[in-house]
């Protein structure tokens, strides 16, 4: 694998056309910021003949199909899909965003491929969230290879970082994590480093020279066959570990030279499987040449060890009623069922979707059934709707290249399906059919935010609505308590991708404003009051009044009202008028304008007039005896607390600890979760824990995941009430 001499198909630059899943391979790639990813894919697609200038398609486009943002901040945010061929097969590369805050795009990606390009900086190492990524797609047997970039740093060490990724992605089996070839060195520079310009092929002992500039094969020195002896023999012992045949190692130990092809073929078999995963080294092409060091021997692992979408079981489906059906085969002529991974708004073809065909085949103009889970608490309603499916076409940078047809193994972009969002399913209307969703991160950073202007106010609605249509891991909020529209992302960086599309997109300015929890008040003691609502002003007067007394009650009691009225001294008629004035005062708050909850209000006594009482006269009255009752008496600022787990790394358990304690929390017990990983549970005041998204990420160096619900509401501490209170008082008399 790797080891013969191929050419580019120089197609171009056009996908393959795809017939059958056996000449498609979907590949994933996954890394830290910065790690080169986007680099690799260009280097990729140039030498396979995609582009013919390096980062540059050749209608001049720019190759990465990033939008004004993301040139603007310089980072990648979204999911992008690069087709490329070689030797005949159609690899569609999905380069994925670094950043944590763009997880939910690293997850559709993981969601269309078959395979993982786990791309590591030679510099800068395997970092904790690439760890995870990494033990996630173990558990789905998900096969991955490693591409070591940044071999030109100065710091760069090809073999150390080769052992890192042994020890912290290979687990108890490092040497399943294993090079297939050798960097090969030119003489150091001036600066003592010394420069990778070709590659040692370790099982054919083939040297691959870039040293002028194109891919040379060569044989090896004298010299330099020392240099690969030991990494060859541990190689050769690897793959014969994963092998079917359990007399190679046998033979092997007994000293018979094993057969090449049957070394790659077992190779190629244990990638494709998941049990092995080879690290290769990988370079940018120099100035004037169409092949990056490694690239080649790349795109040849890709295309003959990797596996072909055939080879992968495809998720579980359903009747869109949750009625079971039996599994999928990657089969074009089987039931269409593809599914939406990313959805995004152009503003010359408007709404694409991403689309992944697990089985069927999908045509363009024909009408589809979108089915859809419903994410409600997200802003996604959920579908259950026929739509035509618009034109199919190929990305390519900002191009996008009419197909004919899309079959199962396959992605295309679909356009004008204006009802179907990101993780709903397409499938034949004559047989609706729904998968099983993939996991989204849940979005646990609130930001609030009101519109800019009067025209702005307009936009909001249908621009928030477009937005959260394109990302399902943000979640928009009406809160019917605090009055704000609230978006919950997954980071900093993802409020601000979120509020700039906002604005240049769909042309809606928007402020942020600070985030307010919902706050309750109630009586701390018992307390009584007395409702007068008499007025004489000519005409038909009104004549109103009531005593009530006050009382706490435990926690999530709500408001309860008691009719002890003897005598009639209150009409029956006007009673529930009383208990209408009070529930009405309540929902307005009674000291700091927060709802008033967790009392029992009870009607003692009162005076009625035979004309001048009436229904809104005693109303007036029951809000009236709140109000007083609670001016004598203490009142309660009681804040939400939350039920917290946070998932960390065992190293990091006493800081999140401690960190949870400075937020007024309570540890209430920890418990294993395997693989070094331990699970806190935390109850933790709602108002302390608004930026955990991020500062959790800050503690943990990217490694822990939390989850919150709501539990209950608890009095808040005398000295920060206090506090609020002011704060309120300066904010509605415009301080």
């Amino acid at each position: 694998m790797g080891d013969k001499t191929s050419t580019h198909p120089g197609a171009a630059g056009r996908a393959a056309a795809v017939d059958h899943p056996s000449s498609v391979r979907n590949v994933v790639l996954v890394g830290h910021s910065g790690s080169g990813k986007t680099t690799l894919v260009e280097a990729l697609a140039l030498a396979s003949g995609a582009v013919n200038r390096a980062g540059r398609v050749e209608d001049g486009g720019c190759l990465s199909d990033y939008d004004e943002i993301e040139h603007r901040q310089q980072r990648s945010v979204q999911l992008s899909l690069v087709p490329v061929e070689w030797d005949g097969i159609k690899i569609n590369l999905l380069d994925t965003p670094g950043y944590a805050d763009f997880v939910g795009e690293l997850r559709a990606g993981l969601r269309a491929a078959d395979a993982a390009l786990f791309v590591v900086s030679a510099a800068d190492g395997v970092d904790g969230a690439t760890r995870m990524v990494w033990d996630e797609c173990a558990a789905v047997g998900m096969p991955r290879a490693i591409v070591i970039t940044h071999l030109e740093a100065a710091r760069a060490d090809f073999e150390s970082m080769t052992g890192t990724c042994g020890t912290m992605l290979g687990g108890e089996d490092p040497d399943a994590v294993l090079p297939l070839y050798l960097p090969l060195y030119g003489e150091a520079g001036a600066d003592g480093h010394s420069p990778v310009h070709g590659l040692i092929g370790l099982l054919t002992q083939r040297v691959y020279d870039y040293s002028t500039g194109s891919r040379k094969e060569r044989d090896p020195e004298p010299d330099e066959l020392p240099l690969i002896q030991e990494a060859r023999n541990r190689l050769i012992e690897g793959i014969i570990a994963e092998s079917e045949d359990e007399s190679l190692m046998d033979r092997y130990l007994g000293g018979e030279d094993i057969d090449i092809k049957t070394l790659i073929g077992d190779l190629e078999t244990a990638v494709a499987r998941g049990t092995f995963h080879p690290v290769l080294a990988a370079a940018p092409a120099a100035e004037g040449s169409k092949e990056g060091l490694g690239t080649v021997e790349l795109l040849e692992l890709i295309t003959r060890g990797f596996p072909t979408p055939a080879e992968r079981e495809a998720p579980a489906v359903t009747t869109p009623e949750g009625k079971p059906r039996p599994p999928l085969t990657c089969d074009p002529e089987g039931p269409l069922v593809a599914e939406v991974v990313k959805t995004s708004s152009d503003p010359y073809v408007g709404r694409l979707s991403l689309v992944r065909v697990f089985s069927g085949t999908l045509y363009p103009d024909r009408t589809v059934h979108v089915s859809g889970h419903g994410l409600a608490d997200r802003g996604h309603e959920d579908h259950d709707v026929d739509e035509r499916v618009g034109a199919l076409s190929a990305p390519f940078g900002k191009q996008q290249r009419p197909v004919a047809k899309a079959v199962a193994g396959d992605l295309a972009c679909v356009a004008k399906l204006s009802r179907a969002e990101t993780g709903d399913t397409l499938s034949a209307k004559e047989e609706p059919l729904l998968m099983a969703p993939w996991d989204m991160p849940d979005p646990l950073l609130p930001v609030a935010i009101q519109a800019h202007s009067k025209a702005d106010e307009d936009k909001l609605s249908q621009g928030l609505a477009r937005l959260v249509a394109e990302d399902p891991t943000m979640r928009l909020e009406q809160n019917q308590d605090t009055h704000q529209v609230v978006l919950w992302c997954l980071g900093e960086a993802h409020v601000d991708v979120a509020l700039e599309r906002l604005r240049s997109r769909y042309g809606v300015q928007v402020d942020a404003v600070p985030h307010k929890v919902s706050l309750r008040e109630t009586f701390g003691a018992k307390a009584a009051g007395r409702g007068r609502h008499v007025k004489q002003s000519g005409g038909h007067g009104q004549y109103a009044i009531c005593e009530i007394e006050v009382e706490p009650l435990p926690g999530g009691s709500g408001i309860e009202f008691v009719d002890k009225v003897v005598g009639g001294a209150v009409p029956r008629q006007f009673i529930p008028s009383v208990e209408k004035g009070v529930r009405a005062q309540a929902a307005r708050g009674v000291a700091a304008g927060y709802p008033l909850v967790d009392v029992r209000v009870t009607l003692l006594d009162g005076k009625a007039h035979s004309v001048d009482s009436s229904d809104a006269a005693f109303q007036t009255a029951g809000a009236l005896a709140l109000r007083e009752a609670a001016a004598d008496a203490r009142i309660d600022l009681l804040e939400p607390v939350a039920e917290l787990t946070v998932l960390v790394a065992d190293d990091y358990v006493g800081p999140v600890m401690s960190d949870l304690s400075g937020r007024r929390g309570r540890v209430v017990g920890t418990e294993q979760s395997g693989a070094g990983r331990t699970l806190v549970r935390a109850e933790v005041p709602e108002i302390e824990i608004g930026r955990y998204a991020v500062d959790l990420r800050s503690l943990s160096h990217g490694t822990g995941r939390f989850q919150r619900r709501y539990a209950r509401h608890e009095p808040m501490p005398p000295q920060l009430a206090a506090r609020i209170r002011e704060e309120r008082e300066k904010s509605e008399n415009g301080g």
